[in-house]
């Protein structure tokens, strides 16, 4: 059995005269963290659409769990779940409703067990009963994630997950995704916030005009960065420095 979750090669899309992708490869473990890094318009929601199988390629290979993308989605879905930066939840229903709505689509026995145990695991049993439309951003975005492991997904997308949330709210989403990780579940992570990638990530890739142009572990990174200048005090480059260095290089070049 393959110690990779998701192996891509040579992934390329354009979009009329715009190509986004422009053979892109990169492979992410099994159970690891991987954060996709790179500003706005770099291509990182394209990827993610290509591995759920909202898109679909126009050259290069891509395999989600074993499967092929592109010859079988149904296989892939089956085994992932997203989440976006919008929460996707039902603002009419209840928590409890939203959740036992997932558990039945995907025909899990005692959907409202299931629902239960996410509820409490994301400490929302006071407010399982209220409508959602009631619910703080956090709140939402922690029944989000609930409503995204219903089933117990070997992998998860989040999409920018905290756009817009403040920071304590940010905060606690991290320790939800360390505990999905600790728990074996693999999480590809696209983030335009550099200390997220530096908080969670086991590995970082940087995408920066259709392609990957640095990847590794943050310790990897810092070794492409210029050495730390000595002034009061050694300062270590943070993972924007060294983003910003490496795309600066990129674009010089």
């Amino acid at each position: 059995m393959q110690n990779q979750a998701i192996q891509v090669n040579g992934l390329q899309k354009s979009y009329k005269k715009l190509h986004v992708l422009k053979g892109v490869d990169f492979e992410v473990e099994k159970g690891s963290v991987f954060a996709l890094l790179g500003s706005n318009g770099a291509g990182k929601t394209t990827i993610v659409k290509i591995l759920t199988t909202l898109l679909k390629q126009d050259s290069g290979t891509a395999t989600v769990n074993d499967f092929d993308v592109a010859a079988k989605p149904d296989h892939v879905r089956q085994s992932i779940s997203l989440t976006g930066q919008y929460a996707a939840v039902d603002e009419i229903l209840t928590g409890r409703e939203n959740l036992i709505m997932i558990a039945r689509l995907r025909h899990l026995k005692d959907p409202r067990q299931v629902a239960d145990d996410l509820l409490h695991r994301f400490g929302l049993t006071d407010a399982a009963d209220r409508r959602v439309s009631t619910y703080s951003g956090g709140m939402r975005r922690r029944l989000d994630i609930a409503m995204s492991l219903v089933g117990k997904p070997q992998l998860i997308f989040l999409d920018e997950p905290t756009a817009g949330l403040d920071p304590e709210v940010r905060i606690e989403f991290w320790q939800i995704v360390r505990e999905l990780a600790d728990g074996g579940t693999t999480v590809f992570l696209t983030t335009q916030y550099l200390d997220e990638a530096e908080q969670l990530a086991d590995r970082i890739a940087i995408l920066h005009e259709g392609r990957i142009i640095a990847s590794g572990t943050l310790a990897d990174l810092k070794k492409m960065f210029p050495i730390a200048k000595v002034e009061y005090v050694e300062k270590q480059p943070t993972l924007e420095d060294i983003f910003l260095a490496i795309v600066g290089k990129k674009e010089k070049n």
